[in-house]
């Protein structure tokens, strides 16, 4: 385990980042340049070794219940270094809108009724000609449903 010193000899080693004293001796790591509200990197680094680097919801690390927050206190300079530049990437980058995809199936029964299956936002519904017929929370939920009412999706 790095000592209290050497992580923050690692951290300062980023030019981006800047040192603010905070309560208990503990020190906190902003990053100006972010473009996002968030602008603290590593919160709460403790003369006892612990602290935390923000990671936001990248899925390559497991952070905590804390906000996007992943504790460092057991990472090697290694571990700590590329942590610290994800976190950099992460907080430099915007995310370009993205157009919204409607992912839209036909189902049909026995008697050649149709149904399609539409992803409206965060809802997956259901629909008869214009009319909702019922609208889900995931995908598997709408198409348990569709199979359960003896639908099967259309061939193209």
């Amino acid at each position: 385990m790095l000592t209290f010193e050497q992580k923050q000899a690692i951290i300062e080693s980023f030019p981006q980042l800047t040192r603010k004293e905070i309560s208990m001796k503990r020190l906190n790591y902003h990053f100006d340049g972010s473009q996002y509200e968030k602008k603290i990197v590593v919160e709460k680094l403790h003369p006892n070794g612990n602290g935390y680097v923000y990671v936001g919801d990248l899925l390559r690390y497991k952070a905590e219940d804390r906000g996007g927050l992943v504790n460092i206190r057991d990472f090697s300079e290694q571990e700590l270094r590329e942590i610290i530049e994800d976190a950099l990437t992460f907080l430099s980058e915007i995310d370009e809108v993205v157009p919204e995809v409607k992912i839209e199936q036909s189902w049909r029964n026995r008697n050649d009724d149709q149904l399609l299956l539409v992803n409206d936002d965060s809802f997956w519904n259901i629909y008869h000609g214009f009319n909702l017929e019922e609208s889900f929370g995931t995908r598997d939920d709408a198409e348990n449903y569709l199979y359960a009412e003896g639908f099967k999706p259309s061939k193209k």
